[in-house]
């Protein structure tokens, strides 16, 4: 009998555990690999633009394919890792804000995402284009940033 209490009690505070912890939102951690899955194409540029910032060279490249990475890897050959790492985050410490556009469904495995930096003086607008692959969604090229007209400049104070 005493057997049959014990399992009983440690089923029932499994099961308050469980409980408690859909509650508070806690959620048990994915493998990256299921992550990456699960990841859609503005997820791969909000990880872009967060390894730049943070000067993070392998981040930021993981985030690219195709021709694209290709030629950031030839970049990185000429210079320094470090110095790669400086242009990242010097690149984009000017930058206020970014706004990422909902993916626009090229193929099953391919999207154009419209994204607008807001700097303090300007905002630019480039159009990013995204293949699916065995790891997830990589950016395999990119339109030129445009120059976007701004009825209020960044940081314009509220009258």
């Amino acid at each position: 009998m005493k057997k049959a209490h014990i399992i009983t009690v440690i089923v029932l505070l499994a099961a308050l555990g469980v409980v408690l912890a859909r509650k508070t939102g806690w959620r048990v951690p994915q493998p990256a690999a299921a992550q990456s899955e699960n990841q859609g194409p503005q997820d791969t540029i909000y990880a872009m633009l967060k390894a730049a910032r943070a000067g993070d060279v392998r981040g930021y490249l993981a985030n690219y394919t195709g021709q694209t990475e290709a030629a950031l890897r030839q970049t990185l050959a000429e210079s320094t890792e470090p110095g790669f790492s400086k242009y990242l985050s010097d690149s984009s410490s000017s930058l206020k804000g970014v706004a990422v556009s909902d993916p626009q469904t090229i193929t099953d495995s391919e999207a154009s995402v419209r994204v607008e930096y807001v700097y303090q003086d300007r905002n630019d607008v480039q159009m990013m284009y995204l293949q699916k692959g065995p790891s997830g969604w990589k950016i395999s090229r990119t339109d030129g940033e445009e120059r976007v007209k701004t009825l209020v400049p960044y940081g314009t104070p509220v009258k």
